[in-house]
């Protein structure tokens, strides 16, 4: 038997041993020729998806057969742990100079200080497959790299004397391998083109997201994700002059390049949207040549910050989206409505074709490129747009959200100083909407227009962006104040600063005589980090009912009030647990030596109540939203570190749901999800005693049944009682317009908050949300609580409707109500939207931690 075992490990090592991946060479020179993708992989681009890890040895390569003009750069990883690379591309000379190419480019922008020569190659930055399941772009980036190192290729050459390119083979590996690994596992030996094939239809939750099943071509602005992080780290260390990122549509569809579509955001400047035209001429040229059908200045518009197009236009770069038929249901092979057959090879030749152009249009005018870039920087330093200067956010505002905020800042490059004196200004307030007069206080945070990333300033801080149509592609609103919360002001003048920040409050050094209890304020994510660890470790944490004063400090609702009796286990470590903790969260903790509160309850009082430790549950599978369910679950794993179980919807009917305490409904279509059956054994567990959170979609599922409380409005009565004779003559040219008065095109609204109940605490009389849809429901009756409402004139930024204008009125956004001994939560919006608007976080930590205990 041991010899058995032996010789079966000495098999096993061998292996290893002679595994390619283990002899694969790091980039550099290699022997034998290069080859072309067919030729490596051993089938035709277009017969089959390739999987990430193959990609990338074809990446490698190519690079090692590039010596001298390719260079490669692992530059992070996933959730899942796959790599993310870049690939360099330039002539041996430029190639050489890299770092100093680089850098002179940021000197151009004004982001490094030294002389800049305008004389350099243009940087063109290539995006592929942010979408898993747009899997074409990761097939077609095979050929550009290819044609990007052949030595033959006279005419690629000729332009890489003008450019250093940087590509991105993939930008979501896990999502590309969730698709290509399903698509692989199902598909006919001979591709079934029939779209009722089972290879068309890929399952929940599908290849498009990232781990956390995230948008990525949504996260250039708010870099909530790992993926987006790094690379973006990556991308503001060289601040190309054109970026390209590719995309798939429907297979119904052509192919869709530049110019864009409207709205064009105010502060693109007119040489960036003449480039767009330019490259779009290039393309235009290489398609009509072809006969390929495309089109332009339809649907992809270039307005909100979030995208692979937008985020680096206000960033000085010409960005550009180029759209292909086909996406997830294409497939190999695809029968299409028109009866014609889209192929995966026909898609891969498309998005080479618009690679190369825009690689050809970049070289032929790399000068203008240059030229224009260094002009945009200049003007934003010393003519920054629009008609705000300054934006100054409150330093009285909560510590941990102004820290948040300036770790944003950080990472998008922007600078940021203090006030440096008291003054008086006047101003536009983000709280009452209106230009008031201000006091400016020394620790106030100011942001100045005139800094490099003023462009950038501008559209993340202004309080309404201006909309030339409200047919948009996404949300209208997102200014950085409202997402965060916080108490913000915009001023048309400037602001004395400086660069020092406030000297942080000194750490409070443990009395002599160990504390009788230790006391936190509850006001931002870090404060749920924080009970979360501590509730993890053990440590007994109760919650203020009512504020109260103690040792000359006043405490709000919510604040955490961790006592040493009910901890004494824990002994001579619980003063060291929660110290490390609250460090580690950046939590503020304040040493109290006695229970007797000067005003409001003692700390042994029945309003000062404990705090159990949840068991949480999120549903998740098909019917659900999968970017909702990522939200929430990216909310416990990532941003505070709790655990959290997963139940598929597939099974849900069999769980006990007696083993958990919460259970969370993110968004979705639950009339599948919950029988009859399954919501009445849900129901029983709230009577005895669970805490049910209901999501946007669950909560519509909810409203109207029996024992809900929450109840829909009725239809308009101002339709119902003065009905149009006329209403149904409508042009059909204007059906998709007239759909606009009923939407709610992600604006920002006031909601009104009771902050005495548990679900608002750590806020104060209103919240900014961030409404994507119209919260159609009455008040609740008694017996539930109405925490959150909209009454008349709760509209901040962005565009709402008429029809929906009105609907938004006098409506329940959040609340709860009792049922048996549990709780239902009602959060009609979602706060947790793309984990960027931060000041919904700590909502939904009260639903999960406060609510109902």
């Amino acid at each position: 038997m041991l010899n058995s075992r032996l010789r079966a490990a000495y098999f096993w090592l061998l292996c290893l041993l002679l595994s390619p991946q283990l002899f694969a060479q790091t980039p550099g020179a290699a022997e034998g020729a290069l080859l072309t993708p067919r030729q490596f992989l051993g089938y035709e681009l277009g017969t089959g998806f390739t999987p990430h890890a193959e990609l990338l040895r074809y990446v490698e390569h190519v690079v090692q057969h590039s010596p001298g003009r390719m260079k490669q750069q692992r530059y992070g990883r996933t959730y899942e742990n796959r790599p993310l690379e870049l690939v360099y591309v330039a002539t041996p000379d430029n190639l050489s100079r890299l770092d100093d190419i680089r850098r002179n480019n940021l000197r151009l922008a004004g982001l490094e200080s030294g002389a800049a020569q305008r004389q350099q190659p243009a940087v063109v930055w290539l995006s592929y497959n942010v979408h898993g399941n747009e899997a074409v772009s990761s097939e077609a980036v095979m050929q550009v790299l290819y044609d990007l190192a052949n030595p033959q290729d006279q005419q690629m050459q000729q332009w890489l004397q003008n450019l250093v390119v940087i590509v991105d083979p993939c930008v979501n590996p896990d999502g590309r391998d969730r698709y290509a690994q399903w698509y692989n596992r199902v598909a006919n030996q001979q591709p079934n083109s029939s779209p009722l094939s089972w290879e068309h239809h890929e399952p929940w939750p599908g290849g498009r997201y990232n781990h956390y099943y995230f948008d990525l071509n949504r996260d250039w602005a708010w870099q909530t994700q790992q993926e987006s992080r790094q690379r973006i780290a990556v991308y503001n260390q060289w601040l190309p002059q054109v970026h390209a990122d590719f995309h798939e549509m429907g297979p119904n569809n052509p192919y869709y390049f530049s110019p864009a579509a409207k709205p064009f955001h105010a502060d693109l400047t007119e040489w960036q949207r003449k480039f767009q035209n330019i490259i779009g001429d290039y393309n235009r040229r290489v398609f009509d040549k072809n006969n390929w059908l495309y089109f332009t200045r339809e649907t992809y518009d270039l307005f909100a910050p979030f995208y692979g197009d937008t985020w680096p236009s206000f960033n000085g770069a010409i960005g550009m989206t180029y759209e292909q038929g086909g996406g997830s249901p294409a497939g190999i092979s695809y029968t299409k409505a028109d009866g014609d057959t889209l192929t995966l090879a026909q898609r891969i030749a498309h998005h080479h074709a618009t690679s190369l152009a825009t690689i050809q249009a970049a070289a032929d005018r790399h000068d203008e490129l240059v030229r224009e870039f260094q002009k945009f920087y200049l003007d934003a330093r010393t003519k920054p747009r629009g008609d705000y200067k300054s934006f100054v956010v409150a330093g009285t505002a909560d510590a941990g959200q102004v820290r948040a905020l300036t770790q944003y800042l950080d990472r998008q490059q922007i600078r940021y100083g203090y006030a440096a004196k008291r003054s008086k200004q006047r101003a536009y307030s983000y709280a009452t909407g209106q230009t008031e007069t201000v006091q400016i206080e020394p620790r106030d945070l100011v942001v100045s227009m005139y800094q490099p990333k003023s462009t950038l300033v501008k559209v993340l801080f202004e309080p309404q962006a201006a909309l030339e149509d409200s047919l948009t592609y996404d949300l209208t609103a997102w200014s950085l104040p409202y997402a965060f919360g916080l108490k913000a002001y915009a001023l048309k003048s400037t602001v004395e600063a400086n660069n020092s920040a406030p000297a942080k409050p000194a750490t409070p050094t443990l009395p002599a005589n160990p504390p009788y209890a230790y006391v936190a304020r509850w006001n931002s994510l870090p404060d749920v980090r924080f009970l979360g660890r501590l509730q993890q470790l053990g440590v007994k944490v109760r919650v203020a009912d009512e504020p109260f004063e103690t040792e000359g400090q006043q405490y709000q609702r919510g604040t955490l009030v961790i006592p040493r009796t009910g901890n004494e286990r824990l002994g001579a470590r619980f003063d060291q647990l929660v110290r490390a903790q609250a460090d580690s969260a950046g939590v503020q903790v304040q040493a109290v030596q006695s229970g007797l509160s000067t005003s409001g309850g003692d700390l042994g009082s029945r309003s000062v109540r404990p705090l159990q430790q949840p068991k949480v549950a999120i549903l998740a599978g098909p019917g659900i939203d999968a970017t909702a369910f990522g939200e929430v679950w990216h909310f416990f794993e990532q941003q505070i570190g709790y655990p959290v179980s997963v139940l598929g919807t597939d099974y849900f009917s069999s769980v006990p749901l007696a083993e958990f305490d919460v259970l969370i409904l993110p968004d979705g279509r639950y009339d599948n999800v919950l029988t009859e059956r399954s919501l009445e054994s849900v129901k029983n567990w709230v009577r005895a005693g669970g805490r049910l959170i209901a999501l946007e979609g669950a909560t519509r599922f909810l409203a109207d049944k029996k024992d809900f409380l929450l109840k829909a409005k009725p239809a308009d009565s101002a339709t119902t009682k003065k009905p149009n004779p006329y209403a149904a003559l409508r042009r059909y040219a204007d059906a998709e317009r007239e759909q606009i008065g009923e939407r709610v095109q992600g604006s920002v609204y006031r909601v009104q908050l009771d902050n005495t109940h548990p679900l608002a605490f750590g806020y104060g009389s209103t919240y900014y949300a961030l409404l994507r849809d119209t919260p159609n429901y009455r008040f609740m009756p008694q017996g539930g609580w109405n925490v959150g409402v909209l009454k008349k004139n709760g509209y901040a930024a962005g565009f709402t409707g008429r029809k929906a204008q009105r609907a938004l009125n006098d409506s329940f956004v959040l609340g709860s109500q009792d049922l048996g001994r549990g709780q239902v939560v009602y959060l009609a919006d979602n706060p947790l939207f793309r984990a960027f608007w931060q000041g919904g976080k700590l909502l939904f930590g009260n639903a999960v931690f406060m609510v109902g205990q």
